[in-house]
């Protein structure tokens, strides 16, 4: 069976089940590592909503952002690309957009009548760009368009639609509109409509540290206020690094609370993830809460901890409560996943893989591997090769191995003991990737 035929086979029970296309809820957190949830094992940072979540859906032990940054991260899942061979790599040059032909998966929906909204951040093109969401499928959008522009929690002007939406309460030395409060508030709105199917895309920017006020102030880490942290002995900083993430937590628990009340929950996939591990900016330590959890590095690396995030997936009378699945996948999966339950066909020339059938505990596809390569401070690789880890921090650079299985921190290299997968591993590296005019790989690199 090749694995198109898997894929066509597979679509066939869950679409059967239910004679109603799906709403698909993703929200997606902005640097939050895979230790910073209470379901994950976070000791401090109190997130009962997300935590109630996972016990009443599916909690994911091996899911993977698209990059260690932001914007390829986001291109892998909306295009189903990994970056070997998506358009967008990394976050510079800061111009790369989506083309005409980087087909997204808020168009496929679209096609088969979904109504789709966005509210946060985009990194994926501007205005003048064939990236811009309006663009790219999206029949509401307000937000943020570049990750440095989403820096600011308290902007002075967003993006409404193809318009600029001034908000004034951040005019002048007045800090009164905080983004994230006003794209929670977008999403309840888009719900609110019970006009379905809908796809809701929520790119939350918490908690990612405003690094301009990060470098003048120390305190990168913007929010109203510390609550319930204060009177923590802990450095300011972490304490509203705590704070955004329960503030984010407290709202994605609204969100759940708006489809029950609606009536729309059993009959809605939410899905929550992050773009890629922890970050060291802002004043933020990530030793601090071990944002990582077990995990080896941070933001900006290829080790699991760089590219391992959060997965909790929630349907009541689909997806079974505290189920914790194993089933490893990549944000290149959604797009096949969401045409999967939707019912309408995914492009045939994608990396990605559908997952779904893993959301209701039947066997879904696996990748022979996954792959990862990164373009900033030099090039790395990385691929995944069932338990195999293989990474290389630049092209002339011997490859590192690691058995995930037996050593999930990454932290004993037995490359030398096994020649053979480093080998396979090796031929992976060199035919995983297509050249890229926007991010050229030196051979010095």
């Amino acid at each position: 069976m090749t694995r198109r035929t898997f894929l066509s086979a597979a679509a066939l029970p869950l679409l059967a089940q239910s004679r109603r296309k799906p709403n698909i809820v993703l929200i997606l957190a902005d640097d939050l590592g895979w230790g910073d949830l209470g379901c994950y094992g976070q000791k401090e940072i109190q997130t009962p909503h997300l935590d109630r979540m996972a016990a009443e859906g599916m909690r994911f032990t091996q899911s993977y952002a698209g990059s260690t940054v932001c914007a390829p991260s986001r291109g892998c899942l909306m295009t189903g690309m990994h970056t070997g061979h998506a358009r967008v790599r990394g976050n510079s040059p800061r111009d790369t957009h989506l083309r005409p032909q980087d087909v997204t998966v808020t168009e496929l929906l679209k096609k088969v009548g979904y109504r789709t909204g966005l509210f946060g951040k985009w990194s994926l093109g501007g205005l003048s760009t064939t990236g811009y969401p309006t663009r790219r499928g999206f029949d509401e959008w307000f937000g943020y368009f570049s990750q440095l522009h989403a820096h600011n929690y308290y902007p002075e002007h967003l993006l409404e639609g193809d318009r600029e939406y001034l908000v004034t309460g951040n005019f002048g030395a007045k800090k009164t509109a905080y983004a994230h409060d006003l794209f929670a508030e977008r999403g309840q709105q888009f719900l609110e409509k019970k006009q379905e199917p809908f796809f809701l895309h929520l790119c939350y920017t918490i908690p990612h540290a405003n690094n301009e006020v990060g470098r003048d102030t120390g305190n990168g880490m913007e929010v109203p206020g510390d609550e319930p942290y204060t009177g923590k002995a802990w450095p300011q900083q972490e304490r509203n690094f705590a704070a955004m993430i329960t503030r984010m937590d407290r709202d994605v628990g609204r969100l759940l609370d708006t489809l029950r009340k609606n009536g729309q929950a059993d009959n809605t996939l939410v899905l929550f993830t992050s773009d890629n591990g922890p970050h060291r900016e802002g004043g933020h330590d990530p030793e601090f809460f071990r944002s990582s959890g077990p995990l080896r590095g941070i933001k900006r690396d290829l080790y699991e901890g760089g590219i391992r995030v959060p997965g909790l997936a929630w349907w009541p009378g689909r997806v079974a409560p505290g189920a914790v699945s194993d089933h490893p996948w990549a944000f290149w999966d959604f797009l096949p996943a969401a045409c999967e339950l939707a019912g309408v066909a995914a492009p045939r020339n994608i990396d990605g893989l559908s997952f779904a059938p893993a959301l209701f505990g039947k066997p879904a596809p696996r990748h022979e591997y996954f792959y990862w390569e990164f373009h900033e401070r030099g090039f790395k690789q990385a691929v995944r090769m069932g338990d195999w880890k293989g990474v290389r921090l630049g092209r002339k650079k011997p490859v590192e191995l690691y058995d995930l299985a037996k050593d999930v921190g990454e932290s004993t290299n037995v490359a030398a003991q096994h020649p053979e997968v480093v080998k396979k591993i090796e031929g992976i590296l060199a035919t995983a990737r297509t050249e890229s005019d926007l991010f050229p790989v030196r051979e010095t690199e």
